[in-house]
């Protein structure tokens, strides 16, 4: 007789969970027009800059930031967004549990024509849900610039009433908006500048200092020449002097005798 085999079930064999996947990019543009994309651009890096010399802080665009592990819905992905508490470096998004649970503090947001209501309903609720202390939005235009800001009081967005020479209490930065116009300064009441205004600031610091240093040395090599020049008059003025020494001693030598008695006389 042949053996009858009976089916093994089949949760006896191990079965391995799906992991969530956390996507780092969803295919659409950082921006959907260049002045969003300037202003994306500026505020992101000025604000590098101005924390460059704070290894823990973080600061990133238009980056995917996962709030809650295992859940790839509760994503948003902020045009800028400040993090205190977290080493700077790169990441192909933002982990919040991988990131000791601090999640950002300070977000931007860039407005364009294609923003509807709903979305930005949507990023309000999930920037207040998940502990952003100061959310700002900007509309650049083209058509009725427009800026609002919130903050957080008592774990509830609050509406800055005011937002023309208001400073953010974390990043200690001011804006002033006049003229439906939007600037802003650094703590030490310089403005915001352009990518291109970095650069030609980056260049003529770096052409001052070069010229600086080119200017030490030759200032040194000045000092050099100066010193061999008088190492090589004190030789020359050595030199000159020996003949009359030599022809003094001889003039003694020869002026002996005749100061000597004459024996003959």
């Amino acid at each position: 007789m042949n053996p009858i085999h009976k089916p093994i079930p089949v949760d006896l064999f191990p079965t391995s969970e799906k992991e969530t996947e956390y996507p780092e990019s969803d295919g659409k543009p950082m921006a959907d027009n260049t002045l969003q994309f300037e202003w994306i651009v500026r505020i992101k890096e000025n604000l590098e800059n101005l924390f460059a010399d704070h290894p823990d802080v973080f600061v990133a665009g238009n980056l995917f930031w996962y709030a809650i592990e295992g859940n790839c819905d509760a994503v948003m992905s902020p045009d800028v967004m400040v993090v205190f508490g977290r080493p700077k470096g790169y990441r192909g998004s933002y982990k919040q549990w991988e990131e000791d649970g601090i999640g950002p503090q300070v977000v931007f947001e860039i407005l364009s024509p294609s923003n509807t209501r709903e979305e930005m309903g949507k990023k309000y609720v999930f920037y207040e849900e998940h502990g952003v202390s100061e959310y700002y939005i900007y509309n650049p235009g083209p058509k009725k610039p427009s800026l609002q800001g919130y903050i957080r009081r008592s774990g509830k967005f609050v509406p800055i009433e005011n937002m023309d020479g208001w400073k953010s209490p974390l990043l200690g930065i001011t804006f002033r908006f006049t003229e439906q116009k939007l600037r802003l300064f650094l703590p030490n009441g310089e403005p915001f500048q352009t990518l291109y205004e970095m650069q030609r600031d980056r260049d003529i610091a770096r052409t001052a200092h070069e010229r600086e240093r080119l200017a030490r040395e030759q200032a040194e090599q000045q000092k050099e020449q100066e010193r061999l020049a008088r190492e090589q008059a004190e030789q020359q003025k050595s030199k000159n002097a020996s003949p009359a020494s030599r022809r003094n001693s001889k003039r003694s030598k020869n002026a002996s005798p005749a100061s000597r008695p004459n024996q003959n006389g």
